[in-house]
């Protein structure tokens, strides 16, 4: 049987270690020792490395990894992945056999130009691009590519299981009430995860309907969430692209 491990880093990233039997694979090990050590503690032995883009916080431990267990490297090709064995292009399978599993990459740019996104099952790693109730910021992707990004990610099946890389949710919360306060879904949402944090639980994995009713960057076309990001930013805007853009730029200023 799969279990999903969240292996908490830094101040607020999961490494999500997947674990069958002696065998792993792990998303985004932006620290080898954290790795290292639960793979010590459960005598597992670390098969694959899969990587969503090229952020320190996410590939910090990559190539002492892959020293000490052998395991190939999947990354999107990018200069300073110099650790990747096996670059990965929108629509590539990977099949893994140890533990068993198949992913399909998905190109999600916008967070960074490369960035990508690995499915499998019903189980999502989109590293930076949807957050719980947010999304990544934008660095040298655009505020289009991102947009289109998690429209993609909008037309996965409802019941799709979430796996982001940062414990963000109760900041995004706080944002999206600010867009959206009268969102029953947000509320209630809110409350649980609020309780989850002070039982110092994770919020994730959330799921992708969870984010269609409560996350305001995937509900761009909603009437309610277009006039408040027209009244914040002071002019008329036409499409929901367009809110889209002036809804990043607010939540990056909003405190």
């Amino acid at each position: 049987m799969l279990k999903i491990i969240p292996l908490p880093a830094f101040n607020d990233n999961y490494i999500w270690l997947l674990q069958s039997g002696a065998h792993a694979v792990v998303v985004d090990p932006g620290d080898a020792n954290v790795v290292a050590a639960y793979c010590q503690r459960q005598q597992l032995q670390l098969s694959v490395i899969l990587i969503t883009h090229c952020h320190g916080d996410h590939i910090g431990g990559v190539e002492e990894l892959q020293q000490r267990y052998g395991c190939p490297v999947y990354a999107p090709a990018h200069p300073v992945l110099k650790s990747t064995t096996r670059p990965v292009s929108d629509n590539d399978r990977i099949a893994i056999t140890q533990p068993e599993i198949s992913f399909k990459v998905l190109s999600l740019p916008g967070h960074t130009a490369e960035h990508m996104g690995y499915y499998a099952a019903g189980m999502l790693f989109c590293g930076d691009t949807l957050f719980a109730c947010g999304c990544g910021r934008i660095f040298d992707g655009t505020a289009r590519q991102l947009h289109q990004s998690l429209q993609k990610l909008a037309h996965l099946p409802p019941d799709t299981r979430i796996y982001c890389s940062h414990e963000y949710t109760l900041a995004n919360q706080r944002f999206a009430l600010t867009v959206e306060p009268d969102n029953l879904a947000l509320q209630q949402r809110h409350r649980r995860d609020q309780a989850l944090r002070d039982a110092n639980q994770p919020t994730l994995p959330s799921t992708l309907a969870d984010e269609l009713a409560s996350n305001p960057f995937l509900r761009c076309d909603n009437a309610r969430i277009q006039q408040a990001v027209q009244r914040y930013c002071g002019h008329t805007l036409t499409d929901s692209e367009q809110v889209f853009a002036e809804l990043r730029c607010w939540k990056d200023t909003f405190r």
